[in-house]
């Protein structure tokens, strides 16, 4: 743990703390009080990211430990942009509807800063 400086574990800390106050402010109260029958992949998706939230509340107390769920959602975070919306603003129309989504995915950049990318090539690469 001496890796990684105590600076770096709070601003980790903060990190998975901001994914579970928002993800808790925007999904779960959605996943808890809606008893509506979803979509299949609305229902996978919000139960995927409801778990992540989860995983998030460790990364509380274990940061280091929990990183490859930080690198789960910066590779799908960055695939998704990749994919989906880059190659409609190349074409000089992105959907409306992709707009929200967009933003909310591009938080991801936050997520690249917190990672402590030396402990990170050092341990999984």
């Amino acid at each position: 743990m001496n890796e990684v400086s105590l600076v770096r574990l709070y601003v980790l800390r903060t990190m998975y703390f901001i994914v579970v106050v928002g993800l808790g402010l925007y999904l779960w109260p959605e996943v808890i009080a809606d008893h509506r029958h979803w979509e299949l992949m609305q229902g996978m998706a919000s139960c995927m990211i409801a778990a992540f939230s989860l995983l998030c509340v460790v990364g509380l107390r274990y940061p280091l430990q929990m990183l490859p769920v930080l690198l789960w959602e910066i590779v799908w975070k960055t695939l998704w942009l990749f994919i989906v919306p880059l190659p409609q603003w190349l074409s000089g129309h992105v959907e409306d509807a992709l707009k929200p989504s967009i933003f909310s995915v591009s938080l991801v950049a936050l997520v690249y800063v917190a990672i402590p990318w030396r402990y990170v090539f050092a341990h999984y690469v």
